[in-house]
């Protein structure tokens, strides 16, 4: 196995050549300016789930909604922590997160859907939740190995977005039956 050897000398020229670029490198492989797109439409679907989350919360009704409404807050604030992550790298990569409320529906992946039933709600979730998951993990290979700390981070969420779908199918169950 060859021994790895960095040019340092190179690297501590280019680290002081371009201070101002903070942790993006000579060594970023991805189109930036499209990451940054991508990442605020991720910022976008986590706001609105949080969104949706949080009504579904606050509207749960019924025999079942106690255990249920506990599950929407849990999966609320862990969806306002994904945001909070996407956020700060946005800005690691010099971009700025889009919180403006103006279009944030339509740059998300997923919709704000109500339901009117504690059925509904789970259901509309849940399909929410399948959403991220499937562009989630498009993203994921869309950038390889370009942006390992995105595609780090993107994969973080995705295994929360998978747990999140899987306990709503056990609570869609639970409640159905």
């Amino acid at each position: 196995m060859e021994h790895f050897v960095s040019d340092l000398k190179r690297i501590r020229e280019q680290a002081r050549r371009h201070m101002e670029a903070g942790a993006v490198t000579e060594g970023y492989k991805a189109d930036r300016e499209q990451v940054l797109a991508v990442l605020n439409d991720v910022l976008a679907t986590e706001i609105v789930c949080v969104l949706r989350y949080k009504r579904h919360f606050f509207m749960a009704r019924g025999i079942n909604a106690d255990s249920i409404k506990a599950e929407f807050l849990q999966h609320a604030n862990e969806e306002q922590q994904h945001a909070d992550w996407v956020a700060e790298r946005i800005t690691q990569l010099n971009g700025e997160p889009n919180f403006n409320p103006e279009g944030m529906a339509s740059r998300s992946h997923s919709q704000y859907q109500e339901g009117s039933s504690l059925i509904e709600m789970i259901k509309e979730d849940l399909v929410a939740e399948r959403i991220a998951v499937q562009s989630y993990s498009d993203i994921v290979r869309w950038l390889g190995e370009d942006d390992p700390t995105t595609r780090r981070l993107i994969v973080e969420i995705l295994k929360s977005e998978e747990e999140h779908a899987e306990e709503l199918a056990n609570m869609l169950t639970k409640v159905a039956n």
